[in-house]
């Protein structure tokens, strides 16, 4: 556990004015930022929990530690256990030939389950290919999760049902449909009337690797100009594939918010309250007219990549057991009490979820070998019916496979 009072030379060189979430998103002060990535305050001795360590929010003109007032603890540790299990079936059922590839979440459930919390039914998510657990949250079935990586689907679920967008393959290609989602929001008069069954806002979640894409720099020079109501959502999970964090910024993600004039907020991603309240807070802002927030939850992903990743090749054994010991689902579980029925009820409930995926993953409908074609144009090509002919006739055997 790092001692704040015995700082180095070199942590000292991390020092950041950083942006305090609030209302105006004008107030900073000064916080040092742990080699580990983590943000916290100079407070000796530091506080139990280390909540207050790493971002306060402002209330009646004074900071304030976040608190769990407006996230249920039992549902968010519910929530968490279960996503950690879907990721773990998921992994399971790749290895046994069921999927093509899986990426795992395994250490950013706290971040994903507490922004996930934070969004009312109205509000649009954006997600990359990782947020399972926003996925989760917004009702989308575990199931439908596994269709793209099964390769029987290229979406699996109809994002207007749940305000939960497909996954983006694409790295940061979403940031910039989030923008104009936004765009569209303003333009329908659903932000600042004051009604909180109408106001909306939109939420863009990516990796830190994003950051370094040309398309996610375009989204915020877009939202900061016009203002608009979408929060960018950057889990910060030290890698970039094999590229660490420090390869790709001199300085924090949230401090490149300001370079395109709106707030920069950075928060520990592996609490759960903590996300939650940073993410309200960003949330309620947008919704009321006052423009982005740049949100950076630091968390660690303790699994390779993907499950064709071999990250024994870049990072140590020691980081990741390391960042084990952060264990965001045992910190809530460290917090909570609960009793038996509880705990013995959720464990029969992550067994169904581990059947409902094993057996509904195997028999996922096949894809209509038609569709890619049929729904390309409106009025399909002489070329294009061409091909299509072509393929059906080989997809039932009718051609041999091209040398």
């Amino acid at each position: 556990m790092w001692d704040p009072s015995n700082r180095s030379p070199r942590r000292d060189r991390f020092a950041r004015r950083a942006p305090v979430s609030s209302r105006s998103g004008r107030e900073a002060r000064t916080v040092a930022a742990h080699p580990d990535g983590i943000a916290r305050d100079r407070c000796s001795p530091p506080c139990a929990l280390r909540r207050c360590c790493v971002i306060t929010r402002a209330a009646s003109g004074k900071e304030q530690p976040m608190t769990a007032d407006t996230l249920d603890l039992r549902q968010a540790y519910r929530d968490m256990v279960l996503v950690r299990r879907l990721d773990a079936e998921a992994i399971a059922l790749q290895r046994q030939g069921e999927l093509g590839l899986w990426p795992s979440l395994l250490g950013q459930e706290a971040a994903q389950v507490g922004a996930g919390r934070a969004l009312r039914p109205q509000d649009v998510a954006f997600p990359t290919y990782r947020e399972h657990g926003v996925a989760w949250c917004r009702g989308v079935d575990p199931l439908a999760l596994l269709g793209m990586f099964r390769g029987t689907t290229m979406g699996g679920w109809d994002p207007r049902e749940r305000n939960f967008q497909l996954y983006t393959v694409v790295i940061g290609a979403h940031t910039l449909h989030a923008v104009g989602y936004a765009m569209a929001v303003v333009r329908d008069g659903d932000v600042g009337t004051g009604d909180p069954d109408r106001d909306r806002a939109v939420v863009a979640f990516f990796g830190d690797g994003a950051l370094s894409e040309g398309e996610t720099n375009e989204a915020f020079v877009w939202a900061g100009a016009q203002n608009l109501p979408v929060v960018f959502f950057c889990q910060n999970n030290g890698w970039a594939i094999s590229a660490p964090f420090s390869t790709q910024s001199r300085v924090p993600a949230a401090d490149r918010a300001q370079g395109f004039g709106f707030p920069g907020v950075r928060v520990d991603g592996n609490d759960v309250v903590a996300v939650h309240a940073a993410t309200r807070e960003a949330l309620d802002r947008a919704r009321s007219g006052g423009g982005p927030t740049l949100i950076e939850a630091v968390t660690y992903r303790r699994n390779p990549h993907t499950t064709s990743d071999d990250d024994g090749r870049y990072r140590s054994a020691a980081e990741t057991a390391d960042w084990a010991g952060r264990d965001p689902v045992e910190r809530l579980r460290a917090e909570l009490e609960v009793d038996d029925g509880f705990l013995t009820a959720l464990d029969a409930e992550a067994e169904t979820l581990a059947e409902h995926l094993r057996s509904g993953c195997r028999t996922l409908p096949e894809p209509d070998p038609e569709l890619p074609f049929r729904t390309t144009y409106e009025q399909m090509p002489v070329e294009l019916a061409r091909q299509r002919d072509r393929h059906l006739a080989f997809v039932a055997g009718r051609e041999e496979v091209p040398s």
